[in-house]
């Protein structure tokens, strides 16, 4: 009896190490290839530069909604995403938005823009409420990247906190009350070659103590 059990626990344990082993398998044969970024992605940020001329050629809703999501993956303080996304291809409003601030004057020929908005319903309370600033910022950032990687110019215009230019945009767009318009991001396929700028500086950095 000693026999046949310990012959049973000896199968029952093989049986166990080898169904483990064929589902090891299995799941390391349905992982991903792993392919190291590092380079692509660093290239793609110390690459991207303010483009301001455009190709008339339209920008697929396919290509624009993969940046919309890359702005939408940005950090959020207490992840309260407090931001808004306006995607502008009206060509007459492209002309007026041009026109409501000087230095978004490529918007007139630019086949699209996306108003970045601060959503204040979502924004936090107190000192803290100013955040959805850093966080509309981050998701410019990722915007402008993502642009860049998909073969894509764009540039950052800026509108808060000027407010003149905030109420014509206001106006423009029939923006309701809460949204705060932070920047408008023309963009387009380049019709314009610009080398980025080598913004390196050491004398910018220090360490545990300024």
């Amino acid at each position: 009896m000693k026999r046949f059990t310990f012959a049973l626990l000896t199968v029952i344990l093989a049986t166990s190490i080898m169904t483990s082993c064929q589902q090891k398998n299995t799941e390391l044969q349905e992982e991903p290839v792993c392919i190291d970024t590092t380079g692509i992605i660093l290239n793609n940020i110390m690459t991207r530069t303010s483009i301001r001329a455009y190709q008339e050629t339209p920008v697929e809703d396919a290509v624009i909604e993969k940046i919309l999501r890359a702005g939408m993956a940005a950090p959020t303080a207490r992840d309260t995403r407090p931001w808004s996304f306006i995607v502008v291809k009206d060509k007459d409003l492209l002309s007026q938005i041009a026109e409501a601030n000087p230095n978004a004057g490529m918007c007139a020929k630019a086949p699209l823009a996306i108003v970045v908005c601060g959503d204040m319903s979502k924004a936090l309370d107190g000192p803290a409420r100013e955040y959805w600033v850093d966080d509309c910022s981050a998701a410019t950032e990722n915007i402008l990247l993502a642009a860049h990687a998909l073969g894509l110019g764009a540039v950052w215009t800026g509108f808060y906190p000027n407010m003149d230019r905030v109420n014509a945009i206001n106006t423009i767009l029939n923006i309701p009350e809460g949204q705060v318009v932070l920047c408008v991001i023309p963009m387009g396929y380049p019709d314009e070659n610009r080398e980025p700028k080598d913004k390196w500086n050491p004398e910018n950095i220090h360490y545990d103590r300024w």
